[in-house]
């Protein structure tokens, strides 16, 4: 299963192709676009999303709701092509004004000067977040094919500037808490403090960054491999959050913690459990080895704060060389509860990925009955 996007920010509209997925699997443009709409919502957003809504449309790979076997394609228009159809015309048009003064903390200013751009447009356009809402599509669909074989991921935050929830992560059961939340947080007290930041740097005309973790239930024991680098779970899954704008770390489990502690204290030991071969701690977040281990599949990233600002850091304008104050163009205060619904798609496709490479499958009956018969197996093996 593998995915490529294709589209810009203000252009006519975003294009997701996903390759690879069983025939058989169910999708609906209304499940697509609640999914986006997740996307869209969160605290500290801007005005941006009420006028970026997604209308989806299925193109190919998919008959009367379930998918053929072949690539699926699906197009979310640009509500706001019409504002923009002589700037980002793929044709003849305006350009509009030049975006000469690159923003601190974007692409604007090394794209500028790797594609030889003297408009960062040209790179802004398509390095912009927006994209993202492309990758969901293929999430979605990602997140369907988990479900079949008793699956799923779920995200929730962290935290949000100097506010953390320190408390346990949510359980499976817990997800309508954590939907619930405007800031994606199933800790109430914590979900107002976060809500209390984020208002406090709007005022302070400022943006703010923070944590947030995805959760995986029901993967299988032995997905990934720890044969070649590449095949590594828990580096596909850090290399595809790291993959998130502006996300600028990320850690399987505990992993940051565990940097600070003795062996002693940092493993998760095998014991037997309600009879059954497992653990009674998962520091190790779920994947030893680049396997998964049978224990929940926890990836944490961290998000810096939003680098387009209200009041703009100082740059140099590229057209005469001098010094000046950032462009300015629509953006949020926080987008870190956003970012989490990306990143539960980030690593829905990557799990859903290395699930298909272990059990194969040309349809979702046979991927779930070698999924099945596999489970039997080492239910027996462990419980022996």
């Amino acid at each position: 299963m593998r995915f490529l996007t294709a589209g810009e920010s203000h252009g006519p509209g975003l294009t997701t192709i996903v390759e690879g997925l069983p025939k058989g699997l169910a999708v609906s443009r209304e499940a697509l676009a609640a999914e986006l709409a997740r996307r869209r919502a969160g605290y500290g957003r801007g005005k941006r999303m009420s006028l970026e809504a997604d209308e989806v449309e299925i193109l190919g790979g998919v008959r009367h709701g379930r998918t053929l076997g072949s690539p699926v394609s699906v197009l979310i228009r640009n509500t706001e092509w019409p504002k923009w159809s002589e700037i980002m015309s793929p044709g003849p048009g305006k350009p509009g004004k030049e975006v000469t003064r690159p923003r601190p903390g974007h692409a604007d200013l090394a794209g500028m000067i790797k594609y030889g751009a003297a408009d960062a447009r040209d790179i802004l356009e398509r390095a912009s977040a927006r994209e993202t809402a492309a990758r969901t599509v293929a999430g979605v669909l990602a997140k369907q094919l988990l479900g079949e074989v008793g699956a799923s991921v779920m995200s929730h935050v962290v935290g949000i500037g100097h506010v953390v929830h320190g408390g346990p992560a949510p359980g499976a059961d817990e997800v309508d808490a954590v939907e619930s939340s405007e800031v994606r947080c199933a800790d109430a007290a914590a979900s107002a403090a976060m809500m209390r930041a984020i208002d406090a740097a709007a005022e302070a005309r400022d943006t703010l960054g923070g944590v947030f973790e995805v959760l995986a239930f029901g993967v299988p024991i032995g997905v990934g491999s720890h044969v070649q680098h590449d095949r590594r779970l828990d580096a596909a899954l850090a290399a595809a959050l790291m993959s998130i704008p502006a996300v600028k770390g990320v850690e399987i489990g505990d992993g940051f913690e565990t940097a600070r502690l003795r062996g002693s204290e940092s493993h998760d030991e095998i014991v037997r459990v309600s009879g059954a071969v497992g653990r009674e701690t998962n520091r190790a977040g779920g994947i030893e080895g680049g396997i998964s281990n049978g224990e929940v599949i926890r990836v944490r990233a961290a998000m810096k704060p939003i680098s387009t600002l209200m009041q703009p850091l100082r740059t140099v304008d590229m057209a005469t060389g001098g010094p000046a104050q950032a462009v300015r163009e629509r953006s949020d205060v926080c987008a870190v509860p956003a970012a989490a619904v990306v990143g539960e798609q980030m690593a829905a496709l990557i799990i859903a990925r290395e699930i298909q490479r272990k059990f194969g499958g040309d349809t979702v009956a046979e991927l779930k009955r070698s999924v099945e018969a596999y489970s039997a197996d080492v239910e027996e093996r462990i419980s022996g």
